[in-house]
């Protein structure tokens, strides 16, 4: 059972410490496993992180960049000519709901897509059962369509509950235009608002989104299958300006933390412990190898995958032979965000590496056309920070640690090999 938020920040939960939105479903989910305190969207924005959760891959692999194209903003104020961007993961990428249904699981589909259509649509990607369901109903008692989704989920696991199954909930919630019942926007129309966030709407459409979730666990207990059900609920990138990510620095569509940085909540019956926690950076391309994992599924004949199986750190009793995660961004998205790189854009070209407690951002611009490595301490083309002293990613130490910033900069130049990765080229 896989809940996919869009749009949900970090912070937006209550047991991330919001002082104003009200997530008791998501809340109680977590005390009962384990969560990630690092889990990652493997991109910025909605459309390719969706693409990376459903192939198991790292953008170069699939070419799912952005929604729309990959020139997004004043075409005068970009340096660049941007890689291309695919609008629709290939046809012949096997999903994980392909590889799921290979090994018998009935699959199903209740919500945003964003991958393409024809061939590239969800019944043709591996799900039986498909409701796309339009998230942005201007009037009605179920505006963003959470509790449609929900039922049809719920009708779904019912007809399945005598043969394993794969059901992915892709919510429109919490993404604009901001929507809720009327009683939730009058509930929290009268609450006192926070010192962080206060935005009632936004808190409204959070707590709507958050019942859903509690329907969905609710169903699984009625049918008795909340023992045997794998459970995940994060979202596909940081939160929307309306809502602040403090500490995080910046928000949706940039690669700081309050772009990326999400809540990451797994519950694996006899495998996840109550109430436990998780520092390791982990990232949404796990969960492929982490569903065919506990199906006791292969991968797919010729399939590559850039995730690893999260089962020994949801054991407790192991570790990722990994050493970072990534992500590549090869173009431009506009409109700036709090505590921004850029008074233009969310974000220029950048490749960015999670190694332990380092993270450093590589900006292609400057690299590509300001002299490269030669000229690092004039380009600014890296910027490095030690999340574990500054989470807010506040003072960039690429100056100050030399070795670590050479490091991260070699591992970047290997990754971009190995995954083929395209580069933005000169105007």
């Amino acid at each position: 059972m896989l809940i996919f938020a869009d749009d949900l920040g970090w912070k937006d939960v209550g047991y991330q410490g919001t002082d104003f939105y009200e997530t008791p479903n998501i809340d109680r989910l977590a005390k009962e496993c384990m969560f990630f305190s690092a889990g990652y969207a493997a991109a910025g924005n909605c459309a390719p992180s969706r693409a990376c959760l459903m192939s198991g891959q790292y953008t170069p692999r699939h070419g799912v960049y952005a929604v729309g194209s990959t020139n997004r903003g004043p075409a005068n104020l970009m340096r660049m000519t941007p890689v291309p961007n695919s609008q629709s993961l290939p046809a012949e990428n096997v999903t994980v709901a392909e590889a799921l249904r290979a090994a018998g699981y009935a699959t199903g589909f209740f919500g945003k897509w964003h991958l393409g259509s024809g061939e590239c649509s969800p019944e043709q990607q591996g799900f039986e059962v498909v409701l796309e369901k339009n998230g942005n109903q201007k009037i009605g008692p179920d505006p963003k369509a959470v509790y449609t989704l929900t039922k049809a989920a719920c009708k779904f696991m019912e007809a399945n509950r005598d043969r394993p199954f794969f059901a992915y909930i892709p919510h429109h919630a919490i993404h604009t235009p901001l929507q809720a019942r009327k009683s939730t926007f009058e509930k929290f129309t009268a609450k006192p608002a926070g010192k962080q966030h206060d935005n009632v709407i936004y808190a409204a459409c959070t707590f709507d989104l958050d019942d859903g979730v509690g329907m969905v666990l609710e169903k699984l207990k009625e049918l008795g299958l909340e023992d045997n059900t794998l459970v995940v609920f994060t979202s596909d990138n940081g939160g929307t300006p309306q809502s602040s990510q403090e500490p995080l620095r910046g928000a949706k569509g940039c690669y700081y933390e309050g772009g990326i940085r999400e809540p990451f909540i797994v519950r694996w019956p006899g495998v996840t412990k109550p109430g436990a926690v998780c520092d390791v950076p982990v990232i949404n391309v796990d969960l492929y190898p982490t569903f065919l994992a506990a199906a006791g599924a292969k991968v797919p004949q010729g399939k590559t995958l850039d995730g690893e199986s999260l089962a020994p750190l949801l054991s407790g009793e192991g570790k990722l032979s990994r050493e970072a995660i990534f992500w590549h961004f090869p173009g431009y998205l506009d409109r700036a965000v709090p505590r921004g790189r850029d008074p233009v854009f969310r974000t220029r070209p950048v490749t960015v590496i999670h190694k332990g407690n380092w993270k450093l951002h590589l900006y292609h611009e400057e690299w590509l056309l300001d002299g490269g490595r030669d000229k690092l301490a004039a380009n600014n083309a890296v910027e490095l920070y030690d999340l574990s002293e500054d989470i807010g990613e506040r003072k960039n130490i690429a100056g100050a640690n030399t070795q670590k910033r050479d490091e991260l900069l070699d591992d970047v130049l290997a990754w971009w090999k190995k995954t083929g990765a395209l580069l933005p080229s000169p105007k």
